[in-house]
């Protein structure tokens, strides 16, 4: 193909695509343009673009339109995968407004995820209390005994040093991270994967709950998790309700392919994962360095605690509600 014809047949193209840097770059002031694509598709025009570049370079086209493709490639590279000016305020817009929405518009599937969830932990805490050798048919006689030891009150140890802190901050992110990537990528498997973690996890802690609870460790197994429960188990929670999203395109795709259905629902659920893995993170940092904290008394961090959820609670139900005029 001579350079005339290749030019002729994707010089729309290249316009498009520098038109829509051209939006996507523009100042707010000027943002009212339209864009000739959404973001979505922009990843494959670059790529296509890229492919250009490598074709005239190859069939050694003209200099001035190598260098023209070329600083179109680097110029989209550097917006896509650059840092841009407004990644700061989008952050914060995220947190501030975004996510709570996108939070609400998925409450269904998020009911669904918490029934998973807390249904199985409120009952075996009740079942722990009331019969405490359950506990043994879920966990080896090993780890009950290492997590008396844990919570013992007449064996609480002293404040940790900062170094180790910082060690077990390390360690809560990988833990916290790794459930919740389980929870979530579980989706995968027909939404069976993030069933089965969803209930494991809630059985796994309401029945170690209950079992300290029943035991007499209350007040230092309560003091050390109320701090970090509100934001971890929403994690949790959210992260199930992404991977139930994963799972329902799978089941139920309607009209579409389930390989469509599973991109449209993983986009959606994009948000709650982004979400859910500042909630795992912040809970990693609160259980480093505040729940251990000893001297200070169990009435606090009981306060803080539920001064947590009910912030979460608040968030979630309030946050990024457009104000009545």
């Amino acid at each position: 193909m001579n350079q005339q014809t290749f030019q002729s047949r994707h010089e729309s193209q290249w316009l498009e695509f520098e038109r829509w840097l051209d939006c996507m770059t523009a100042s707010h002031k000027a943002q009212q343009t339209t864009a000739p694509f959404a973001e979505d598709v922009a990843a494959s025009r670059y790529r296509t673009l890229c492919q250009h570049l490598a074709l005239a370079r190859d069939r050694q086209y003209s200099p001035a339109l190598v260098e023209r493709l070329h600083r179109l490639v680097v110029r989209g590279h550097q917006f896509m995968y650059g840092a841009h000016p407004e990644a700061g305020p989008a952050v914060v817009r995220f947190f501030a407004r975004d996510f709570a929405r996108a939070a609400r518009a998925r409450w269904r599937v998020l009911a669904l995820s918490c029934a998973l969830f807390f249904l199985p932990l409120f009952a075996l805490a009740g079942v722990t209390q009331q019969y405490p050798d359950t506990i043994y048919m879920l966990m080896s006689p090993a780890q009950v005994a290492s997590y008396e030891r844990m919570y013992d009150s007449a064996k609480q140890p002293q404040d940790r040093d900062a170094q180790a802190d910082a060690y077990m901050f390390g360690h809560y992110i990988w833990n916290n991270v790794r459930i919740g990537f389980q929870t979530f990528a579980g989706g995968l498997l027909f939404g069976f994967g993030t069933i089965f973690f969803l209930t494991v996890n809630g059985v796994l802690i309401g029945a170690t709950a209950g079992y300290l609870i029943e035991a007499g460790h209350a007040r230092p197994f309560l003091s050390f998790v109320s701090g970090h429960s509100a934001f971890e188990l929403t994690g949790i929670v959210l992260m199930g309700a992404a991977g139930l999203m994963l799972g329902a395109a799978l089941v139920a795709p309607g009209r579409l392919t389930r390989a469509s259905a599973l991109r449209t629902n993983a986009r959606a659920a994009v948000p709650l994962v982004y979400g859910a893995g500042a909630l795992l993170t912040l809970a990693a940092f609160v259980e480093a360095f505040w729940s251990p904290l000893t001297a200070l008394p169990a009435t606090v961090k009981y306060a803080v605690g539920i001064g947590l959820w009910v912030l979460v609670f608040v968030y979630f139900l309030l946050a990024g509600r457009d104000r009545a005029p």
